[in-house]
């Protein structure tokens, strides 16, 4: 498995590649110090996992995430930050990051869940997945019951026109109640808030 490591702590970068290289199935082919940094590698010496940063200067990891998966989708990305806040967490996940660990993991269950995130699956870190849990269950308590069916009528494939003639109100009405909704949740758009509800559901 070839590893880049990517994070602004020289310290952090050379402990990693340290430990993770006395693996015997891998290799840390490299290191950036920012998400510019790690495109550029990738585009030059393609690694099968990249262990990701949230926080650097320059570009952060969230939109290098986004760049890397766009460019290379079969690149795994590993987001390995102190950052264990549910914002964050959505982000990097929305982005294409297919696992989100804490820099306190340890190096044997790291070198496990890069083993499993190489394979295919996807790898949350025990406290991210409560995190993710108790804001799921804070956020269906902000939207409101008209919300909620907009939510669903959009998951389904509907337009802003057939939903308003389904709940008999204006296309115009669904359209503000989408703005809110997004707002709440902290999601781009209608597509990214169809993806959202069918992975909560």
């Amino acid at each position: 498995m070839r590893i880049l490591i990517v994070d602004d702590d020289p310290l952090v970068c050379q402990s990693l590649q340290l430990l993770l290289s006395r693996e015997k199935d891998m290799e840390v082919i490299g290191t950036a110090k920012n998400g510019a940094e790690a495109i550029s590698y990738c585009t030059n010496h393609l690694p099968d996992v990249v262990l990701m940063d949230i926080r650097m200067p320059v570009m952060d990891g969230i939109k290098a995430t986004r760049q890397i998966k766009k460019e290379w989708p079969k690149v795994r990305v590993m987001m390995l930050t102190t950052f264990k806040d549910e914002k964050n967490i959505r982000l990097a996940i929305l982005a294409g990051a297919e696992g989100y660990l804490i820099k306190s993991t340890e190096v044997s269950s790291m070198a496990k869940q890069l083993r499993a995130l190489n394979a295919g699956s996807s790898v949350l870190d025990a406290d991210v997945v409560k995190q993710l849990m108790q804001s799921h269950k804070d956020e269906l308590t902000q939207l409101t019951p008209r919300e909620k069916d907009i939510v669903e009528l959009i998951a389904q494939g509907l337009s802003n026109r057939e939903i308003a003639e389904q709940l008999f109100i204006s296309e115009g009405t669904v359209r503000n109640n989408l703005s809110v909704i997004l707002e709440k949740l902290q999601i781009r758009d209608r597509t990214q808030l169809a993806i959202y509800y069918w992975r909560k559901s």
